[in-house]
């Protein structure tokens, strides 16, 4: 029951910890209160795991400390986690933007994960539920005692790792949050981020039937600007491009959306102004014709071309490249891939993620206030920030 380092979560972050920490000679227990090992990492990336991002740097993820994460990514990059998939023959490929994905199931980064913490004799209990945590000076029994359903642990490190809010059919909880709280430590308040965004009413009421429709299309919002896909749903929009600008919406704020990026559309509508077509036919062509039949709709345009004024065709072009959404809300956790916020990083030592008044505790992964775009960024953290205390704890 006595050992030199407890982590709590045997997801992404917490396997690569307990793996580090147990090729150090360190004697580690990893506790997990799922019944299945590293869920999260067997539905990421449909099922392939996209595991790392070729072109990960520090700008790829917020938090009220935006320099927290620098440290950590600079000692453990995609090329080190790369590195080890292929020493395992893992087969992957680029699809785009730099995402590395499995060619196979992502079993095989989970079961190679789990073979790490083998080769560093890492012990386990799974499923296995915290029931409390307590912690005192150094003595015989070590610094912190975990006390579970099936008996009591002592360590001189313990290493939270559970995760956020996100997704919490597969056993998502505020465990973390809540080991925080109990030390001291602040949190930055926790929301869904990668996420579907709803309309508003009226906006749902002109647009909602449109789902299934997607674009090419650029998203800004407070200072965030993606240029993806965007996808109508029955409830609002989604796809990657606003998956990504969802990280950067607050309550209340509006996106702007271009839905003709890269392209000059004053210049391509005065060039068709001669035309005796209809809008919607012209628009047409360069957007998907049901997006297109319900934004002349929508703004009443409804005469051939040739009819409208200057005035007018700027009103267009302008509506198309600055269309003005206030999103209602998220969708939540059920449907967020990560948490923004959590643990407050003032809190914590940027080299090893230890509690800064607190000796022995850390926290690692998406429990911690550092969150990555999408395209691979979260599990680079994970990696990092688990490889950060799994060299010290």
């Amino acid at each position: 029951m006595e050992f030199d380092v407890i982590v709590i979560g045997a997801g992404a972050a917490g396997m690569m910890c307990a793996g580090e920490a147990g090729r150090r000679g360190r004697r580690v227990l990893l506790i997990e209160h799922a019944p299945k090992l590293g869920e999260k990492i067997r539905i990421s990336g449909g099922g392939r795991c996209n595991f790392t991002n070729l072109h990960c740097t520090p700008v790829n993820f917020l938090s009220q400390n935006p320099d927290f994460c620098r440290s950590a990514l600079a000692r453990y990059t995609p090329r080190h986690f790369v590195a080890l998939v292929e020493s395992y023959g893992i087969a992957y490929h680029e699809k785009k933007l730099g995402q590395l994905f499995c060619d196979g199931p992502s079993q095989q980064i989970i079961n190679m994960l789990k073979a790490e913490c083998d080769r560093g004799g890492v012990g386990w209990h799974m499923p296995c539920q915290v029931q409390a945590i307590a912690s005192k000076a150094e003595g015989a029994h070590g610094r912190y005692t975990v006390s579970t359903d099936v008996g009591e642990f002592h360590s001189q490190s313990l290493v939270i790792a559970t995760g956020g809010l996100s997704v919490p059919k597969i056993g998502a909880t505020p465990f973390g949050y809540r080991v925080a709280e109990q030390f001291g430590l602040p949190i930055v308040l926790p929301r869904p981020a990668l996420v579907p965004l709803s309309f508003n009413p009226e906006t749902l009421a002109q647009f909602g039937d449109l789902s299934g429709v997607s674009i090419d299309a650029e998203v800004s919002c407070n200072g965030g600007r993606f240029r993806e896909k965007l996808l109508f749903t029955h409830r609002g929009l989604s796809g990657p491009t606003i998956l990504q600008i969802s990280s950067y919406w607050r309550g209340g704020d509006w996106i702007e959306i271009d839905l003709l990026p890269g392209r000059d559309a004053m210049a391509w509508l005065s060039s068709v102004h001669a035309s005796r077509a209809l809008p919607a036919t012209v628009l047409g062509e360069v957007l998907p014709k049901r997006l297109a039949q319900r934004w002349c709709e929508v703004h009443g345009l409804l005469q051939p071309l040739d009819q409208l004024s200057v005035k007018t065709l700027r009103e267009i072009g302008h509506g198309l490249t600055h269309w003005r959404v206030q999103p209602s809300g998220t969708l939540g956790y059920n449907k967020a891939e990560v948490t923004l916020g959590g643990v407050d990083t003032a809190a914590l030592s940027s080299k090893t993620m230890e509690a800064k008044a607190v000796p022995g505790l850390y926290f690692i992964g998406e429990v911690v206030d550092v969150t990555g775009h999408l395209g691979g960024f979260n599990f680079q953290w994970a990696w990092a920030s688990g490889h950060a205390a799994g060299q010290v704890a």
